[in-house]
């Protein structure tokens, strides 16, 4: 896909941890086929929101939905411009070489959180929805002093890396390319959440049009194979 566009000042944007390196990429290409540098901040989910909510200025914002939701209602973004960019399922880790617990089912996955030395999940969509998974399975109280909630904008993985935590919990594309760890799986089917990460212009952009096109991209059939590469699946 080669984009006629005229070079102009970058197109800024912020990001949750789990588009990251996807984002990356994709800045990267972007530039090389239509000569327009983008520079995308990645952090937190819960920093990036309330930094737009703030006021802080982006040309785009990329977000898991109920995220973007919140800045739409709070006129932070033009939901008109908004696209579903990807979406990632949940993956289990575990620090390099050690033994593989079972999580192919979900029997088996409770039963290996609760042998767990300790178990680590994040601050975003992921970590809420395992919080509300161990109360269902009625395992919340019993593993309490063994759960650790990485800090925003800090990845699951590092913790597993470093041995703080024996089983990670994290949106895969955070997870598949972090040195240290063992990625054992995904959740099973039956209780997997996908988390569509959507895209939109922020109401203060500068270069609405120049967003645009950037987000044309980001959902086009040649972004595809970037996002498989780092874990995400089209939206």
């Amino acid at each position: 896909m080669v984009i006629d566009q005229a070079v102009r000042k970058p197109i800024t944007g912020i990001s949750s941890m789990a588009t990251r390196q996807v984002l990356a990429e994709l800045a990267v290409t972007y530039e090389r086929l239509s000569g327009q540098p983008v520079v995308i901040e990645s952090v937190g989910g819960v920093d990036a929101t309330r930094r737009v909510l703030d006021g802080e200025a982006f040309d785009i914002v990329v977000l898991a939905a109920d995220a973007l939701d919140r800045l739409a209602a709070a006129g932070r973004v033009d939901p008109t411009s908004r696209v579903a960019f990807a979406r990632s399922g949940i993956g289990v880790a575990i620090t390099a070489g050690q033994p593989r617990p079972d999580v192919q089912t979900e029997a088996a996955l409770r039963d290996s959180i609760l042998s767990a030395r300790s178990v680590g999940y994040s601050t975003g969509p992921s970590g809420r929805y395992l919080t509300q998974l161990f109360q269902r399975w009625g395992i919340a109280d019993i593993i309490a002093a063994r759960t650790v909630q990485a800090p925003p904008g800090v990845p699951v993985g590092d913790l597993v890396a470093r041995g703080d935590v024996a089983l990670g919990f994290q949106q895969l594309s955070e997870l598949i390319h972090l040195p240290g760890i063992d990625v054992v799986g995904v959740l099973p089917p039956e209780i997997q959440l996908d988390t569509v990460f959507s895209a939109a212009i922020t109401c203060s952009s500068g270069e609405p049009d120049a967003a645009k096109a950037l987000l044309r991209f980001m959902v086009a059939s040649e972004s595809e194979a970037m996002k498989l590469r780092h874990g995400v699946m089209p939206a």
